[in-house]
Formats: structure tokens, C-alpha cells, sequence
């Protein structure tokens, strides 16, 4: 059976995948405009506030509409709380990416391991 296997592996050729890639050459540009950065918690009463400020679901929506349409699009960055309903984060994840913020972030996963 050892030597099945030896002939195997001499007679199988050798693969060589390899793919051309022309990389840029030089230094990457700089990008000047730093994009603004949206600070959402949800505290352990399940309450959304948008920075630092308590919102409703609807109020929500129409400021995340405000800042999706700007160029660079802002960094969100959502903060749970641990003893928060997952529903109420899982409501603030969806409507912003059904509103088109594609920068989320999740501040303070840590707090959820064991």
C-alpha cells in the first residue's frame, strides 16, 4: 500500500496555478476628508440614543436618511448594551442597511463573551 501511494504521488504533476496581477506602483492616495463618525447605544432599558441623544424608531430613520446621502458616507458605530433586547439592535442594524449605510460598526463586543 506504501508504495501505491509513492507511485501516486511521483506520477501526479505537479500543479502550478498562478495568475498575473499588475499591481499599482507608488504611494496610495491620501484620502483628506475624514468621514464623521455616528456614535448609536442602546442601553439595558432598550432605549436608542443617537449621539448621546434619545431617539424613537421613526427619528431614527429620518436621521440615518440625512447622513446616508452624504459624501463620504459616515461611520456608524452601534453600541449595545448586554442586557439590551437583541429585536431593538437587530431593528437598528436593518434599517440601516435597508437606508443604505454600508459603514457599521459593532462597538463593545467583548461585553458578550462568556
Amino acid at each position: 500500500m506504501l508504495v501505491l501511494l509513492v507511485m501516486l504521488i511521483i506520477t501526479i504533476p505537479i500543479q502550478l496555478h498562478s495568475v498575473t496581477l499588475e499591481m499599482p506602483v507608488g504611494a496610495p492616495p491620501t484620502n483628506l476628508i475624514k468621514p464623521e463618525k455616528i456614535q448609536i447605544d442602546i442601553d439595558e432599558k432598550s432605549t436608542v440614543y443617537w449621539q448621546g441623544l434619545p431617539v424613537s424608531a421613526a427619528e431614527l430613520d429620518e436621521k440615518m436618511k440625512t447622513v446616508a446621502v452624504l459624501n463620504p458616507q459616515p461611520e456608524v458605530h452601534v453600541r449595545p448594551n448586554k442586557t439590551s433586547s437583541y429585536a431593538v439592535f437587530a431593528n437598528v442594524l436593518s434599517s440601516s442597511r435597508r437606508i443604505g449605510l454600508n459603514k457599521i460598526a459593532v462597538i463593545g463586543a467583548e461585553q458578550f463573551v462568556q
